[in-house]
């Protein structure tokens, strides 16, 4: 049986992208193989595409972010049953879900939420997931703190943003001027400017000189390091970009904690347990979707035949929300 699926030749940029015919992939006895009904961009994809990966074989199959329902079990799965729908963060050194169906491990699978279409949860995992790792797996946010979440609008931002608010932060966030109101109507009580202010002004301003107690930072290592001196004492900022330079800051002055984020590489981590907080994971933050109290962030649907350019768009523009690609059009 075959299959048609968007497959990379050679490193390349997201235009590099071919549709080909290829053998659908039967599942070894741990693995689900899932019809995908939809696939969620990120901006991992157009990065691993430039870069490739030391484990892949080409032609390969980009797309991490999977929402579908379970089309073959392999031997040895016994808590899933074909039929059932499923969504999932995947593996980034193994072919993904550009492709009517794919393969992920069933240890890793979570539960689509309740009430969310196919599309809508397929925007979820790669950033709503990393923004959860770091609020609650790292960060250890509490109510009443502050927090500094940049690129409020984006994906891991905006995620972040909503559930800081959620579990009832007082969150600031840097975005442009014209996504302001969005932003705010995340959850954000005050939003900075991060093209036309001083941020860590702004920062030390809001907090009476304090600095906040945490930071998401989605940006770079520069972005990290300014904001070593943004943090209060104790405080902590999780990485989604890159790590700090930590000597920037003289020892033992603020007892800051640096968290390094790195979502998928749960897959490769050797760690049995780690995989499956992927899926927890999945089911915690299914249950705020399912409730309301989150919300996906669904901001743009291309259909199959969409995803390079909407892939070049993510490339080269800063979105607001998540774009994702339909396969399979329900009436749920």
């Amino acid at each position: 049986m075959s299959m048609q699926a968007w497959v990379l030749d050679q490193p390349g940029s997201p235009s590099s992208l071919r549709l080909a015919e290829v053998p659908r992939p039967q599942p070894l006895p741990h693995q689900v193989q899932v019809n995908v009904y939809a696939v969620g961009l990120n901006p991992v994809d157009y990065k691993l595409a430039a870069t490739g990966h030391p484990n892949w074989a080409y032609p390969f199959i980009l797309g991490l972010d999977v929402a579908g329902v379970i089309s073959d079990i392999g031997s040895a799965v016994t808590d899933w049953q074909v039929g059932e729908a499923v969504y999932y963060h995947g593996d980034l050194s193994q072919p993904g879900g550009f492709a009517e169906y794919a393969l992920t491990t069933a240890h890793t699978l979570a539960p689509l939420p309740g009430g969310l279409s196919y599309p809508a949860a397929a925007a979820v995992p790669c950033a709503g997931w990393t923004a959860y790792q770091a609020l609650y797996r790292k960060l250890h946010i509490q109510a009443g703190q502050t927090i500094l979440v940049h690129g409020g609008a984006g994906g891991v931002g905006g995620f972040a943003v909503q559930l800081a608010a959620l579990a009832g932060l007082r969150v600031f966030s840097t975005c442009s001027t014209h996504n302001h109101d969005y932003v705010r109507g995340l959850g954000a009580a005050e939003v900075i400017d991060y093209r036309h202010e001083d941020v860590g002004a702004r920062v030390l301003d809001l907090t009476d000189g304090r600095g906040v107690d945490a930071i998401v930072d989605t940006v770079s290592r520069a972005s990290a390091t300014a904001g070593l001196h943004w943090l209060a004492y104790g405080g902590g900022i999780a990485c989604v970009a890159d790590l700090p330079d930590i000597e920037q800051i003289p020892p033992f002055t603020k007892a800051f904690s640096v968290h390094e984020i790195a979502l998928g590489a749960a897959h490769l981590s050797g760690d049995p347990l780690a995989p499956l907080d992927l899926a927890r994971m999945g089911r915690e933050m299914g249950s705020l979707l399912t409730q309301g109290k989150i919300s996906p962030m669904l901001e743009q649907v291309v259909d199959f035949q969409g995803i390079p350019t909407a892939l070049e768009h993510l490339a080269h523009h800063h979105p607001r929300g998540k774009i994702v690609a339909q396969l399979v059009t329900t009436t749920d």
